[in-house]
């Protein structure tokens, strides 16, 4: 007979993703660049995407890719160069945004599959999706623990994210001008580097 779900460790593993879904970051300092400079819902797939990214990313963990890092370190160092290299560049995209026109042909939302990529080398959510999968166990049997797991992060993350872009949405008329744009948008450049300071700092332990 199958283990019962264990609702407490459920609910607190449902906590834990809000809590890390909400909070600034660079998915949502992204998401509120592009809610300002793109509208709501030309930002949609970027979220759908990071949800499913962070989602596809549990599961592997879960099932034991987390392990090839931590036999291989020197590939784990790799990619936080990558992310790091990946996050500049990111940061001077949104600092060079200068109009919030959507119909020039080089200004476009991050994809669907751009967003679910950038989650491998997102620190966050690299830090999200290890501690999920070590700390908290909802079911003995490692697939249906993964899935669970992935599952409700899901539930949680989409909705959690989507109030980033719809904040971006909502100060966009109050950054209508050039100069208010130019200003916002060097600050989201400046919080997203900040972002993955403090996720290095601690690193994923």
């Amino acid at each position: 007979m199958p283990t019962a779900l264990p609702y407490a460790a459920l609910s607190a593993a449902m906590t834990f993703a809000l809590v890390m879904s909400i909070t600034p970051g660079p998915n949502n300092t992204m998401l509120l660049a592009s809610g300002v400079n793109f509208g709501f819902r030309r930002t949609l797939p970027h979220m759908l995407g990071i949800t499913c990214g962070c989602t596809v990313m549990m599961v592997a963990i879960a099932l034991g890719l987390g392990q090839v890092f931590a036999r291989a370190p020197a590939l784990y160092s790799a990619m936080e160069v990558l992310s790091v290299a990946y996050l500049i560049y990111l940061a001077w995209k949104i600092a060079a945004s200068r109009s919030l026109s959507v119909d020039a042909a080089n200004k476009r939302p991050m994809t669907f599959f751009q967003a679910a990529a950038f989650q491998w080398i997102n620190p966050k959510a690299w830090m999200m999706v290890v501690t999920g999968v070590t700390a908290f166990r909802v079911n003995d049997n490692l697939l249906v623990n993964a899935l669970t797991l992935a599952v409700a992060f899901a539930i949680v993350n989409l909705p959690s994210i989507s109030i980033w872009a719809a904040f971006g949405l909502g100060v966009r008329r109050f950054l209508a001008g050039p100069t208010a744009l130019r200003a916002f948008n060097w600050t989201m450049a400046a919080l997203l580097i900040a972002s993955i300071a403090p996720t290095f700092r601690h690193g994923l332990s």
